[in-house]
């Protein structure tokens, strides 16, 4: 019985031995694949070191030369001169010479769904807003499809011209903007970050009027959400806020009142929404102002008591100077005949804004 005994010890203590041996084993094969396939996927991620004359740094203001900038797959892993950065083996060399590198640039006011098509002389003068409705309302009936692949494209185009996010503000039919912004997040496509607004809030008999009757609610709310009204204005805003937008746009005008604005700005706020407002002329953006609105847009004949109350109250300011540049004439003069009446109230106009714009800031 003791002899029994004694062999199932040295048996069981023989099979333990051979389970920890087997343990050891593949404890050392899963460390020794673990080293050797980390290493693996480390290298996999390319370096590239990118050389240039200058870099301004906007934080602080300064330029540095030379600079060198390692990126590590789409990442900035250092900044530097050329001398303090480690360079792995493998790494691809840029060099742009003397070339100055700057950071992504924002643009704060786009509209990356809508193609301005300024319309013959004869067909502006029928509409109130005759360069900017007929374009506009053809771009509402255009196909959904059509305008997102037309907004993929200048979203493709702003990244690669150094624009790395945008606050695209309306026009962008219902859902065009968020969808493109979510894509882009997504990797399907290419493009800048986008804070998408959604359909833009406007008052009755703005942009476009005369609009057939029976069909004028429908074609309208393609691309807009109305305001008539506190209760509706607040209805609009939980309508874009259920299709996630990032601000809230509104369009102002004189026939806007103030406690409108007021609930639209109250409903955003409460739903942690900023909200930008179109407001070019006086009246606007004084409804602006004292409706609490986070930023003006356009704002260029703002009087120097509401730039005051502006600062005040820590309303941004979002100058456009591009309309006011002659940017309608440059688009129109290669494809479209006018009268020299037309042109010179054109040319007029552009130095006038180009004045008026110079005076708002450097004044």
């Amino acid at each position: 019985m003791q002899l029994v005994t004694e062999l199932f010890k040295l048996i069981t203590e023989e099979r333990l031995s051979w389970i920890r041996k087997l343990a050891l084993v593949s404890a050392l094969a899963l460390v020794t694949m673990v080293s050797t396939v980390q290493p693996r996927a480390q290298s996999s991620v390319p370096f590239i070191l990118v050389k240039a004359g200058r870099l301004l740094d906007p934080r602080t203001g300064n330029v540095l030369a030379p600079v060198a900038v390692l990126i590590k797959g789409n990442r900035i892993k250092q900044v530097g001169s050329p001398s303090q950065i480690y360079t792995p083996v493998g790494t691809t060399t840029i060099d742009l010479g003397n070339a100055t590198l700057l950071p992504g640039l924002i643009d704060s006011h786009t509209h990356l769904f809508l193609d301005v098509i300024v319309p013959p002389e004869a067909e502006t003068l029928r509409h109130p807003n005759g360069k900017f409705a007929p374009g506009l309302l053809l771009a509402i009936v255009e196909s959904p499809s059509k305008r997102a692949l037309i907004g993929a494209q200048l979203a493709r185009e702003d990244l690669e011209s150094g624009i790395t996010t945008v606050r695209n503000l309306g026009h962008s039919g219902i859902d065009g903007d968020t969808e493109l912004r979510d894509a882009i997040n997504a990797g399907r496509v290419p493009g800048p970050r986008i804070l998408a607004s959604g359909r833009k809030l406007i008052t009755r008999g703005e942009y476009v009027q005369n609009l057939n009757p029976a069909l004028s609610e429908e074609i309208l709310c393609q691309e807009f959400l109305l305001i008539d009204g506190a209760d509706r204005a607040r209805e609009a805003v939980r309508q874009n806020a259920f299709q996630n937008v990032d601000v809230i746009k509104v369009s102002a005008d004189e026939n806007l009142t103030v406690p409108e604005l007021t609930s639209v700005v109250e409903e955003a706020h409460r739903e942690h929404l900023k909200v930008a407002v179109h407001a070019s002329d006086i009246t606007s953006i004084q409804t602006a102002i004292d409706a609490g609105a986070d930023s003006i847009e356009h704002g260029n004949l703002a009087t120097d008591e509401q730039l005051k109350k502006m600062r005040e109250k820590g309303i941004f300011l979002v100058l456009t100077p591009t309309f006011d540049g002659g940017f309608f004439l440059k688009i129109s003069e290669p494809s479209i005949v006018m009268s020299s009446a037309k042109h010179a109230a054109e040319l007029d106009a552009a130095e006038r804004g180009r004045t008026r714009y110079e005076a708002l800031v450097h004044g």
